[in-house]
């Protein structure tokens, strides 16, 4: 065996288990939690890592098997992560026994990217799979101009043009209620609240939230982002409304912030036992990760779930069809918290004065 084939493949074994180990560090710096994204490709590095070193290592040396056992135990452990976003994986929403129009409700999400241009792309793909509600992200005064043909149809809107990526409008064929645009963490970054009210008369308290994600470009960490999906998550914990939360919240579904919500929230992850439905980035096939949601209460069962056709941004769009179902749904669950991620949201949320009392509650 050569020496320099043993050499690297020693470097890159203990690269592997450096990337897999750091996002366990709850450190909220940018460069530690985006380690959290790239899962399906370390799973798939570490892969490559056992098949590599069956070939060329020598199997009748100590550090051959330890180095084997790392690239194993890396395999095993982002398979944990992914493996939920499998078919192989038992599902946590329901699917729905019937689609009865009255208590069903269609959401489309689309980050459209805000240089894009390429609304008839996105008006077409609305024609075509008529959303309930339409929820756009980092559209600005172009993009509404471009989209108020919709009104004629979705007479029921919220609109917050901005010209940072962080604007956002709500386009709802169901009527909205006690409706509010709040900057909840950040001055430069909304999110929406509302009462939608379906067919039936039912009214589901819904929260529209595209926080900023760590970067070296935006935030240095990820302290802004987790306090504002917390403080929601808190503000939604001890509900029995049904509820609806959904967004571009730019944190991959299998991350420990993500989980952290589910806890806090109580709400559910239509995609366990379904697929990933990675909707980031629409250019790079080999780099695409979960960053759009959709979690619910137990008061829904899922009727249909899919990414929507390429339109021009670094987005998918997502559209979820959930069926007001108590009955179906009550036995239900999802995560639930312990006192140490209880304590630790409450850290994150107090990091930036920001209080569940904060947050609108539409209908209280």
């Amino acid at each position: 065996m050569s020496v320099i084939i043993y050499r690297i493949l020693v470097v890159l074994t203990y690269v592997l288990a450096i990337v897999t180990l750091l996002p366990l560090w709850r450190h909220n710096a940018w460069w530690v939690r985006g380690f959290d994204f790239p899962r399906l490709q370390f799973m798939a590095f570490s892969f490559f890592m056992l098949v590599a070193e069956a070939i060329f290592l020598d199997f009748s040396r100590y550090s051959t098997w330890v180095m084997m056992g790392i690239a194993l135990g890396c395999f095993c452990f982002h398979v944990g992560w992914i493996l939920p976003y499998t078919t192989f994986y038992p599902v946590e929403v329901k699917p729905a026994r019937s689609r009865r129009p009255n208590n069903l409700i269609r959401i489309m999400t689309a980050n459209v990217l805000m240089p894009n241009r390429n609304y008839k792309g996105l008006l077409e793909l609305v024609k075509q799979h008529q959303p309930d509600v339409l929820v756009t992200l980092e559209t600005d005064l172009w993009w509404e101009g471009k989209l108020s043909v919709l009104e004629n149809e979705y007479r029921h809107t919220l609109k917050c043009p901005l010209d940072n990526k962080y604007g956002m409008h709500v386009y709802s064929r169901l009527p909205l209620e006690d409706a509010a645009i709040q900057f909840l963490v950040e001055p430069h970054v909304p999110s929406m609240h509302a009462l939608v009210v379906l067919r039936s008369g039912v009214k589901v308290r819904a929260h529209f939230l595209h926080p900023a994600p760590p970067s070296p470009t935006e935030n240095p960490d990820s302290s802004e982002r987790d306090a504002e999906l917390l403080v929601v998550a808190k503000s939604v914990s001890d509900k029995n409304d049904p509820i609806i939360v959904s967004g571009d919240l730019n944190d991959v579904a299998w991350s420990e912030t993500t989980r952290l919500f589910r806890k806090i929230s109580g709400l559910l992850d239509p995609r366990i036992g379904r697929g990933m439905y990675n909707t980031f980035h629409a250019g790079f096939w080999f780099a695409r990760w979960p960053l759009d949601h959709l979690f619910h209460s137990e008061h829904f069962t899922l009727s249909h779930i899919s990414r929507l056709p390429y339109f021009g941004s670094d987005h998918f769009p997502m559209l979820v069809e959930l069926v007001y179902d108590v009955t179906h749904g009550a036995d239900q669950q999802g995560l639930e918290a312990d006192e140490d991620d209880l304590e630790w949201a409450e850290s994150k949320i107090e990091e930036h004065e920001v209080e569940e009392s904060h947050v609108h509650e539409p209908g209280k």
